[in-house]
């Protein structure tokens, strides 16, 4: 094993690929107890495989050839008990071992999980979510059963090994020096397929991403797709999809199949001239039949653990490929990272200041915000306009830290962003945009999504706040009604409104409406705007939209234009 990790190591950045081993056996480490129990298993399962042989030549040298039924008796009881000893033990370790796996798998799934929950919408923009799946799922998978099935097999392997040459050298050290040959061979042939199969299953991975993509984009999408009449042409992009991935599956299993076909075939070729010099030997009456089989089985057991230490060198290469995509996403850098003594929430009323703020998106010319000054007085009502694209909902991104400015600093109530805890920080400031999330769940899940422990009667307070009453009242069970994935069935309107709910049920010191009523007409518009400034009275609101009518009472206007926050008058309202 060492071996093959030196190997490993070798074959890529050798810092690198020991924080990836660092990383992947920091899941295995905690599980010492549970492996050190199936590793003694293991052993003993070892232990009756190799007994066996030797019990066969026994009962046929000392039992059926020297007519001893006594002995011929004696040793198909002890036959019969080790069968049923070793059926035991593999039971007993086919169950530890999987819930080991399990642990494993989910504890790895869940820490890449979590790191992806730290990264900024920016990662996530430039990201194919099918890659994300296939590296979240399939790789992980590929990492965890190295992690685990490779120690065992190794082990077992080893264990099969040294009892099965032990053995074979007690019955016939000439005969043995089969494997002094036939090992070499085996070595020789592995390491010189172990790259071709590496850029195989690479390749593999990556026409596996872009199924999952191809499936993630169309699937949400088929309204469209059916409204466009292009049912066609997507079915045949998924079946130039599939037929490359088929393509690649099958080289890689070619590959494969050759990796292991050749010194299957030099063990094929071992084992015959074995019994060719052995069966000489028995036939000249100067060797026993019972050792002659016992030899052959051990040459299997033998050359079986070989091939399985050697076949390794292919789990090797597949692993590699999974764990440097795995490391990919996990070497990814956050846009914004926790500080480990943060200070305590200001209770102020929302005041926000911008302090000499500058940012600019990676990969992007030119500075969406340059050298910012601006005050947004806490419990007022403020509209920020300016043209598409211009930054505006960077600039709420910033105020919920998914960014850091590049320069400067925003100041809640007198105090820096980056000094206080980012949970707390993203509930004192609810955002309700133009793109609703909603999950798969019942219509007060989604509600309470920001706040789970609010009450029914907050729940149903929030509901007829934003006129939800008609959805609540369509839905069979009301608000235990469930919403299809991403809320399909809903209206646009429908689900701002639940949207804005939501924010309200939050109680934050600050909402930001981003374009959040475009979906409902101006009378319901200014009926949840008069019931936001009631609810909200005395904390800050910001209001971003198209509609001067959302921005014409606003205590202070703003606009965004190049890189700088400018205060405009009121009667200016329009974009």
């Amino acid at each position: 094993m060492g071996g093959l990790f030196s190997r490993l190591i070798e074959s890529s950045d050798p810092q690198l690929m020991r924080q990836a081993l660092a990383w992947l056996y920091g899941f295995v480490r905690p599980q010492r107890g549970a492996i050190g129990v199936l590793l003694g298993l293991s052993l003993g399962a070892s232990l009756l495989a190799l007994a066996q042989p030797w019990l066969v030549k026994t009962l046929i040298d000392e039992g059926l050839l020297a007519k001893d039924y006594q002995t011929l008796w004696h040793m198909a009881v002890i036959m019969i008990v080790a069968g049923l000893l070793g059926t035991l033990l593999a039971g007993i370790n086919r169950y530890l071992h999987t819930r080991l796996s399990g642990r494993i798998l989910f504890a790895l799934r869940d820490d890449l999980y979590r790191h992806l929950q730290q990264l900024s919408p920016t990662f996530y923009g430039r990201r194919r979510t099918g890659d994300i799946l296939s590296r979240l799922d399939g790789d992980v998978a590929e990492i965890q059963r190295f992690a685990v099935d490779s120690l065992f097999s190794a082990v077992s392997a080893l264990i099969g090994l040294v009892g099965a040459v032990a053995l074979m050298l007690m019955l016939s050290w000439q005969l043995s020096l089969l494997l002094a040959l036939l090992i070499p061979l085996e070595v020789l042939w592995l390491r010189w397929m172990r790259r071709k199969v590496e850029r195989e299953v690479r390749s593999l991975r990556e026409r596996s991403a872009d199924v999952s993509s191809f499936l993630v984009e169309t699937l949400p999408a088929m309204k469209f797709i059916q409204a466009a009449g292009q049912q066609r042409r997507e079915a045949e992009r998924l079946d130039q999809l599939g037929q490359g991935y088929m393509g690649q599956l099958l080289r890689v299993q070619v590959t494969e199949f050759f990796t292991q076909a050749v010194p299957g075939t030099l063990t094929s070729w071992c084992r015959a001239c074995a019994f060719l010099v052995g069966g000489w030997w028995v036939i000249q009456g100067t060797w026993q039949l019972g050792a002659l089989i016992a030899f052959s089985t051990y040459m299997g057991m033998a050359v079986g653990p070989v091939q399985s230490l050697l076949g390794l060198y292919v789990a090797v290469q597949r692993m590699a490929v999974s764990l440097g995509r795995v490391m990919e996403l996990k070497r990814e850098a956050l846009a914004v990272r926790e500080v480990d003594d943060p200070r305590p929430m200001p209770q102020g009323a929302g005041e926000l200041r911008l302090d000499g703020v500058s940012f600019a998106h990676d990969g992007r010319q030119g500075m969406v915000l340059e050298q910012v000054q601006a005050c947004l007085p806490g419990g007022a009502k403020i509209a920020i306009s300016g043209a598409s694209g211009v930054g505006k909902s960077t600039l709420i991104d910033l105020l919920q830290r998914f960014y850091d400015p590049d320069g400067g600093r925003i100041l809640l109530d007198g105090v820096d962003l980056r000094e206080l805890d980012l949970q707390a920080l993203r509930r004192r400031i609810a955002v309700v945009s133009q793109d609703i999330v909603l999950f798969r769940g019942t219509l007060a899940q989604n509600l309470a999504y920001s706040t789970p422990q609010a009450s029914r009667e907050e729940i149903e307070q929030v509901v007829r706040l934003t006129r939800l009453d008609s959805l609540v009242q369509s839905l069979p069970l009301g608000l235990d009604g469930l919403l299809g994935e991403r809320g399909q069935q809903l209206s646009g309107g429908q689900k701002q409104r639940i949207a804005i709910a939501r924010a309200l049920l939050q109680q934050p010191a600050i909402l930001v409406l981003d374009e959040a009523t475009s979906a409902v007409d101006e009378a319901t518009e200014r009926e949840v705007i008069a019931a936001i400034d009631q609810l909200f009275a005395g904390r800050t609101r910001i209001l971003i939209s198209h509609r001067a009518s959302t921005l014409a009472d606003a205590d202070l206007h703003l606009e965004l234009r190049d890189g700088q926050l400018r205060s405009k008058e009121p009667a200016d309202h329009g974009r």
